[in-house]
């Protein structure tokens, strides 16, 4: 009796789940637990290989003179650091050709200088050119009415010739006999300067015509 009581426990026993079925529930447990990670407000991560890293920012020096760089001072000038003790000047602009034909520095320029890369040492492509340079400190003597600078702009002061030619002086000069103009304002045409515009003025950029008044407060 005992052995027929065994027999039948055993035969009490779940039979085994056909192959079909257990590849069924392994594919539910499979979309659960895609379905959890998938919850609103969460990322799935992309396992399938690395993400490429942004390309690195240009190294230093890589643009001899380019814009935002700084140059030392000296007969001899070269590249350095911005923070650097020897740092004398910073680039506005940076430009291919020559100042006459390429395109004007900005009006706060204090100096122009001419840039020449030769050999197979040149860096870059701005071979040949010029940088629009402005002091890290004072004196400007791009600001108006400073009397220097490679361009004459609105509120500089100039010195006119019988050749019909004008030079750039101090608005707070005091010294010279010539007459002095002050450069009031910029137009596109010289119709458009005011009626009591005394000297125009050849300028650079989108408004090339300088209209100036004698100067008779300094």
């Amino acid at each position: 009796m005992d052995e027929r009581m065994s027999s039948g426990a055993r035969s009490r026993r779940p039979a085994p789940l056909p192959a079909r079925v257990v590849l069924a529930v392994a594919a539910v447990v499979v979309a659960l637990l895609l379905t959890a990670c998938e919850a609103p407000g969460r990322t799935v991560t992309d396992d399938r290989g690395p993400v490429p890293a942004p390309p690195a920012p240009s190294p230093y020096g890589v643009v001899f003179l380019g814009p935002g760089d700084c140059s030392s001072r000296g007969p001899v000038i070269r590249e350095v650091f911005c923070r650097s003790e020897k740092a004398a000047a910073t680039v506005l602009a940076r430009h291919l050709g020559t100042p006459s034909s390429g395109p004007p520095c900005p009006d706060a320029t204090d100096f122009v200088l001419h840039v020449s890369e030769t050999g197979t040492g040149a860096r870059s492509r701005l071979t040949t050119g010029y940088a629009c340079m402005r002091n890290l400190e004072p004196p400007h003597p791009g600001d108006p009415g400073q009397g220097g600078g490679p361009l004459t702009v609105v509120g500089d002061c100039v010195t006119a010739s019988r050749a019909g030619e004008v030079t750039e002086t101090a608005c707070a000069d005091a010294g010279g006999r010539a007459p002095r103009y002050r450069v009031e304002s910029a137009v596109r045409r010289r119709a458009q300067c005011p009626d009591d515009t005394d000297l125009f003025v050849s300028l650079r950029g989108e408004k090339p015509v300088g209209c100036a008044r004698r100067s008779t407060g300094w």
